[in-house]
């Protein structure tokens, strides 16, 4: 186990048991997405992904009623330059290409509201886990803005109608819509919840990290990609699978009635 480690001041981080838990923690501003946070969000990404001990990363918050309001608005009105706030933008662009080649799966526990810039954070993620209570949306219309940096993330989990919706209405969706529009993979009530994602980040770092980091690549780069393309990449990416050592334990293992034990070649 590893201890919490120092140097952030917007958000937490801690690995235990194969599990790293990247927590949003600048409740004054409801995780307001500012660059400070964002780049250190993007320097626990980075830590993650080049730990051989972390397996899973879980992104949390530590306000209770908000996962977080999305990207700071002070910020966007503030008097700095054009230049000054597309370089920004970069940050969201940096987080959401970690979290897709990270290696390893990520889970969201939503226990609160999930808006504006941070859907697409959740988005960017494999796995959303959601209180009942969390609210899901796209409200910055209604301030005169317009969800640019997540719209691409949207149109690739929810469907195209459902997303003109969100972006040009900008109401919440409960999170029952949430999962019914593809967007939250369960729902479950408040004193469950901890349970839940602590099940599920146990589940997903027992399996073999190396076929794990294999499908995680698989799955971003085949997504945009012609069929044809995909088929002849994948089928490449299943050569490899079947010739690693991992594969051969895993199967041996199941067919002996026994836990695998993971080599990670």
């Amino acid at each position: 186990m590893t201890g919490p480690s120092h140097g952030f001041e917007k958000i937490q981080y801690e690995v235990a048991d194969h599990v790293a838990t990247i927590t949003l923690d600048d409740p004054d501003t409801r995780n307001a997405l500012s660059d400070q946070l964002l780049g250190e969000l993007v320097a626990a990404l980075r830590s993650a992904r080049d730990d051989d001990a972390v397996r899973v990363v879980v992104l949390a918050s530590s306000h209770e009623k908000v996962f977080s309001a999305g990207g700071n608005l002070a910020a966007f009105g503030s008097e700095s330059n054009a230049v000054e706030k597309f370089d920004g933008a970069d940050l969201f662009i940096e987080s959401f290409r970690l979290l897709g080649q990270l290696g390893k799966p990520s889970i969201v526990a939503a226990r609160g509201h999930v808006l504006a810039g941070s859907l697409g954070l959740a988005l960017a993620c494999d796995l959303i886990v959601a209180s009942d209570e969390a609210t899901f949306g796209t409200p910055e219309i209604t301030v005169g803005l317009f969800p640019f940096m997540i719209m691409a993330l949207i149109y690739r989990s929810v469907g195209r109608k459902k997303t003109n919706e969100m972006l040009l209405l900008g109401e919440r969706l409960t999170a029952d819509d949430a999962r019914e529009a593809g967007i939250v993979n369960r729902v479950v009530p408040g004193r469950e919840f901890d349970g839940v994602v602590a099940d599920w980040a146990a589940m997903l770092a027992a399996k073999s990290p190396l076929i794990m980091r294999m499908g995680k690549d698989a799955m971003w780069r085949q997504m945009d990609m012609d069929l044809a393309d995909a088929l002849d990449y994948l089928r490449s990416q299943l050569a490899i699978e079947l010739s690693s050592e991992d594969a051969i334990e895993g199967v041996k293992a199941f067919f002996e009635k026994r836990e695998p034990e993971w080599k990670g070649r």
